[in-house]
């Protein structure tokens, strides 16, 4: 009886691992694709975007995975929660003057129309990015 309730004991735990690796595995794919929008956006290294990531999602105390989705959906709509999108340009910021020589155009995503509590992204003619909250005129600089 004690085999069996053994073997019923292991089989639960495995499936419970097998779930968690499930979830780390899509957990993983998103910030691998976060990684990728930060670094087209903002010429940033892989490194450099890895750090910018975790910075967002300990200054505003989000998930990194929910950081790293909400960032895949600004690269899809433009549209980018006020909260991530101050702690982003701040990440960035801070990350930026650390590297050697120009970077590319740091905003290459296309205009979008930002919903309530969304930062909207347009390109200026000179390709410079700017984040404008709906509704007013402010301007925040992309970089």
């Amino acid at each position: 009886m004690t085999d069996q309730k053994d073997m019923l004991d292991k089989i639960t735990a495995l499936q419970r691992e097998v779930e968690q690796l499930r979830r780390a595995l899509v957990s993983h794919a998103v910030v691998d694709q976060a990684i990728g929008v930060l670094r087209a956006v903002h010429g940033l290294g892989g490194q450099e975007s890895w750090v910018v990531l975790q910075q967002v999602s300990q200054h505003t105390n989000i998930k990194l995975r929910k950081v790293a989705t909400a960032i895949v959906r600004w690269a899809e709509s433009g549209q980018l929660p006020d909260t991530i999108a101050s702690a982003l340009h701040k990440a960035v910021s801070a990350t930026v003057p650390a590297r050697p020589g120009p970077l590319l155009h740091r905003s290459k995503l296309p205009p979008h129309v930002g919903g309530p509590g969304t930062r909207r992204r347009a390109l200026d003619p000179a390709g410079v990015g700017t984040a404008t909250q709906p509704g007013s005129s402010r301007t925040l600089s992309a970089h």
